[in-house]
């Protein structure tokens, strides 16, 4: 098989365990693909990857893109049409006037911001999560770290990479929505929040202006800068990679993950349901007041996005299925993985609408949605209810989706939020035609599912970069994904089913009221190793 590089767009994605570079043609198509396995470490009590990790890790993905693409097709990689990076989105990377790193990098895991980030939501009357990179740097500022006087510029994890390849201190709009709050409606930082900000600081006495701190924002199909000599030698140590490649804005997982699901239009959105669950929705309009169980981020393109969280998904659910899995092989009859899962998740299907009556939470960890700070796994069911294997495999199917439905709700029903499409993703629908149709039940949306998934992240921002050189002229993103990348795309839609409905509306009464047997349970028994 033939390939022209010149035609190709590469993409790579810091995530939280895997760097990902995926390469594709014209068309869109994957050609190539390279990872490198890392993880976060534990220093002084603060989430974070050094810069060495984030080098040797870049080094390692590429080399192992080049190895790929070398195999494939027999060639070496010296030019590109357009490169785009990516990765988790939030954390902290502060910087001073000579452009060096003054305290380790603070992933968007650590949760030390909580005050920074409460005060600022009521300060600010906007939702700012303590993940988020203005939570970091005024936290840093209330407990006056002797750094913050120094600081020139701070950024993501994306934003870091990308200056240092191109030399530009820019944003993907997606991304940027993380760090301070946007308004979509300039396509920029909110200007009356940050001079709000600036009054809220004033009296700590900075030596400089939050305005003068950030990245400047940009859209998908915005110009970015290209690979400098310095850059092209960062990416590629062999020296075989030229400069000038142009580079697309660098964005967050966040708005790679919309693209890569085709869910960039307004009243359109994506659920991934896996070990966390999280739901966003591209809305018409800003949300009419702050809500604390919802983050406000944007498209790639500056659409508002309401982004809904909980941190417990299917955890609990594959426990129990591993369960009957020992049993069965107890009995002689080891099963399949997947065969165990598609016999259990479809047995479901025959419980009743509302579980019969039974309830369970799979809460592992605390869940900020319905108040709780820890969490323990929990079953319960009244003498009465209807315990057989249907319901109570639905009973946990349910449960996965219990603090999204919750959080679902605010936007449907308090704020009027209009869906017409939610496309899912992730283990929870796995098995064809279970948990898709019982999402669309729970949140009353039709929901799709895509036969074959792309590669996630990394190939939405590799579609990015394609979409920055590639557009025609007025070409909006939602345009270019329908009209190209996902002309021919094959899946199922699923749309609610009305029995299912009442029977899940039932169930998440039922639910509500069972938080007070949670919350007990939590305070009743330790979590001991």
């Amino acid at each position: 098989m033939s390939l022209d590089l010149l035609q190709c767009s590469l993409g790579i994605e810091f995530g939280s365990t895997r760097i990902k570079a995926v390469l594709i043609d014209e068309q869109c198509q994957v050609v190539a693909t390279g990872a490198h396995d890392w993880e976060n470490r534990l220093e002084n009590g603060l989430w974070t990857y050094s810069l060495d990790d984030i080098w040797s890790g870049l080094h390692s993905c590429y080399a192992s893109l080049q190895a790929d693409v070398k195999e494939r097709y027999g060639l070496e990689i010296t030019k590109l049409k357009s490169i785009g990076f990516s990765a988790m989105m939030h954390g902290y990377l502060a910087f001073n006037k000579e452009d060096e790193l003054l305290v380790p990098f603070r992933t968007w895991r650590n949760s030390n911001t909580n005050a920074a980030s409460a005060k600022l939501t009521d300060y600010l009357q906007f939702n700012i999560p303590e993940r988020w990179s203005i939570a970091h740097l005024y936290h840093c500022i209330i407990n006056h770290e002797s750094h913050v006087k120094d600081v020139a510029f701070f950024t993501t994890l994306a934003g870091y990479i990308h200056f240092k390849l191109t030399g530009q201190k820019v944003l993907g709009i997606g991304d940027a929505a993380g760090v301070f709050p946007i308004d979509s409606n300039i396509k920029d930082f909110d200007q009356d929040l940050l001079a709000k900000f600036a009054t809220l600081i004033e009296p700590e006495g900075m030596p400089w202006q939050i305005k003068d701190l950030l990245p400047k924002v940009l859209v998908a199909g915005d110009d970015a800068g290209s690979l400098t000599a310095e850059g092209a030698k960062l990416l590629d140590p062999s020296g075989k990679l030229q400069s000038g490649i142009p580079l697309c804005p660098p964005e967050g997982d966040a708005g790679t993950g919309m693209v890569a699901t085709n869910a960039v239009a307004v009243r359109t959105g994506n659920v991934s349901a896996g070990t966390s669950i999280f739901a966003m929705i591209v809305l018409e309009k800003a949300l009419s007041k702050l809500h604390r169980e919802i983050d406000m981020v944007t498209t790639p393109d500056g659409l508002p996005v309401a982004m809904v969280h909980a941190n417990n998904c299917t955890s609990d659910l594959n426990a129990w299925v591993n369960l009957f899995g020992e049993f069965a092989a107890l009995s002689g009859n080891k099963l399949d993985p997947n065969d165990l899962y598609g016999m259990l998740y479809r047995n479901a299907l025959e419980g009743d609408a509302d579980c019969g009556g039974l309830l369970s939470y799979g809460y592992l960890s605390g869940e900020f949605i319905t108040g709780l700070e820890e969490g323990r796994p929990l079953f319960v069911r009244t003498p009465h209810s209807k315990f057989n294997l249907a319901n109570f495999m639905r009973t946990h199917l349910y449960t996965s989706l219990g603090a999204i439905k919750i959080g679902m709700d605010i936007l449907v029903k308090e704020e009027h939020v209009k869906i017409d499409r939610l496309l899912g993703h992730g283990g929870l629908f796995k098995t064809k035609g279970v948990g898709q149709q019982f999402m669309a039940d729970a949140v009353e949306v039709p929901v799709s599912v895509m036969e074959t998934a792309g590669e996630g992240g990394p190939w939405g921002q590799a579609v990015l970069a394609a979409f920055m050189v590639d557009k025609k002229d007025g070409e909006t993103l939602p345009e270019f994904l329908n009209n190209k990348v996902f002309a021919n795309a094959q899946g199922s839609t699923l749309s609610p089913i009305e029995q299912n409905v009442v029977g899940y509306n039932k169930f998440i009464e039922r639910y509500k009221a069972g938080i007070a047997v949670e919350k007990c349970a939590v305070q009743a028994l330790a979590d001991s190793e």
